[in-house]
């Protein structure tokens, strides 16, 4: 885990390259991208497609607002499915939306929801731009353009 701790709110931060080893080796694990529609529109999205599987896109927050989804953890439950010991991986663009939503699903009753730190598009590097120094981009993982 990045960052060799597991909170109490949720079980921790993974790397995007963690996340995947954790998708490949649990079938049963789930990926939620929490970034606005928007995001997923213009961004792009992670491809499981390789594992078989799809990425579930639940808003977090809705754009322009980017008031706090009020129906996250139901839309989320429903998304996932109803055990609540399965790994669900949480995605935003860099890691804050997608800590605040693992700990949503924590309180709600999962117990292994997972952040995904440097989230899709990572950190800003020293040109202050994305994609380039860490998340699952920059890390090489698959992706495609809605």
């Amino acid at each position: 885990m990045v960052s060799g701790q597991a909170s109490i709110d949720y079980a921790g931060d993974l790397s995007a390259a963690e996340a995947w080893t954790l998708l490949e080796r649990e079938p049963q694990a789930q990926l939620v991208d929490v970034r606005t529609a928007a995001e997923w529109s213009f961004v792009g999205v992670p491809d499981l497609a390789p594992l078989g599987r799809k990425v579930h896109c639940v808003e977090w927050q809705g754009f322009p607002s980017m008031a706090v989804n009020p129906a996250f953890v139901e839309d989320t439950s429903r998304a996932v499915g109803a055990a609540r010991d399965v790994p669900v991986l949480f995605l935003c663009r860099s890691g804050a939306r997608s800590r605040a939503a693992a700990m949503a699903l924590t309180e709600a009753g999962y117990t292994r929801a997972f952040n995904i730190a440097g989230g899709f598009e990572g950190d800003l590097d020293g040109a202050r731009h994305r994609g380039t120094t860490n998340g699952w981009k920059a890390s090489g993982l698959p992706w495609k353009q809605t």
